[in-house]
């Protein structure tokens, strides 16, 4: 799975909107639905917010597990 439907995915299954993340991330809408549709890259300062969001890791956002919950050591 792709970044840009993980992170859809994710905001869908918390019953959230585009607004909402985007006030988290302090940018506009318009601009975080760029980033679900991947017409622009996420910044990683913003990946890393919306990991903290989340409870997940920077891995599971950017596709690269499929284990969703974050293991700290």
């Amino acid at each position: 799975m792709n970044m840009k439907l993980r992170i859809r995915d994710m905001r869908e299954d918390k019953d959230l909107t585009q607004q909402k993340i985007a006030d988290i991330l302090l940018c506009d809408q318009s601009l975080y639905s760029k980033y679900e549709r991947g017409e622009r890259e996420i910044p990683l300062a913003l990946l890393v917010k919306l990991a903290d969001f989340y409870d997940t890791s920077l891995d599971y956002l950017v596709g690269r597990t499929n284990n969703s919950t974050f293991v700290s050591e």
